[in-house]
């Protein structure tokens, strides 16, 4: 259970203010609601156009109101998922919906402590989450994350030849059958409203201890922040050619640029 598997995370989450993406948007401009609409369905065809409306309609609420949409975007897609396996208890819950004063909190603050805690998660094994975060990376169009690599996971045995297997993980036989059914999870997390599955549920419990069902879909909630980088244009990579390496310490912070 999500609770007892990761409790930091648990109470990061119970500090959010999750507000569903139509009760987010309402009264909001045509351009607003619009560009909500793309962020949730395909977040890589925002276009300049798009972008451009919504900081003309909102100003300085840009940045608070694109954080709160990642919130309602993706904590239900993490919730849906968790209660599919069976790692989420429904009487507790998981970052319920609740009204806000005035609708204008500001998330950053919580989002920073929540995904630094899903960064000290250590359950999967490096080359399995890095895998995971390039798939969705690639499917949300990141250019940063698809420019980054993981140390910890090139020193545990992740090479560029895994890394290009998984854009047809579905029929690669390079990789392993439980890297292809996370990578299904993936997929299933970013495109599907349903969630997950029977047939993915029983696969995903089939190579997945329970613990590592919590910190797979909690990774994805967190790699999804490129979400709002994405959206804003804010996304563009370090360095102009080759990829970059990167690392996350112990305390969830993460640190660029090493050798």
């Amino acid at each position: 259970m999500l609770r007892s598997h990761a409790p930091e995370v648990a109470a990061a989450l119970d500090r959010l203010t999750v507000v569903p993406l139509d009760d987010l948007v309402a009264g909001e401009a045509p351009e607003v609601v619009a560009f909500a609409e793309q962020f949730a369905v395909d977040v890589s065809m925002v276009s300049d156009e798009q972008r451009d409306a919504l900081v003309a309609a909102l100003g300085p609420r840009t940045r608070t109101f694109a954080g709160r949409l990642y919130v309602a975007d993706w904590v239900p897609r993490a919730r849906r998922a968790l209660t599919q396996l069976g790692q989420l208890d429904p009487l507790t819950g998981l970052a319920a919906p609740r009204p806000t004063a005035d609708g204008a909190d500001d998330p950053w603050p919580a989002l920073d402590e929540l995904w630094r805690a899903i960064a000290r998660l250590r359950v999967l094994d490096p080359v399995t989450t890095e895998v995971l975060r390039l798939r969705q990376a690639r499917q949300h169009n990141c250019r940063i994350c698809q420019s980054l690599r993981s140390r910890s996971a090139l020193v545990a045995g992740g090479d560029e030849e895994t890394y290009a297997a998984i854009d047809d993980h579905a029929g690669s036989s390079s990789l392993s059958e439980r890297h292809r059914t996370g990578l299904a999870v993936v997929d299933a997390l970013v495109w599907d409203p349903a969630g997950l599955g029977p047939d993915l549920v029983a696969a995903v419990r089939a190579h997945y201890s329970p613990a590592e069902q919590v910190e797979l879909v909690l990774d994805l909630l967190r790699n999804a922040a490129n979400k709002v980088a994405v959206a804003l244009g804010t996304d563009a990579a370090h360095v102009t050619e080759g990829t970059e390496v990167y690392d996350v310490l112990e305390d969830g912070s993460v640190v660029f640029g090493l050798g």
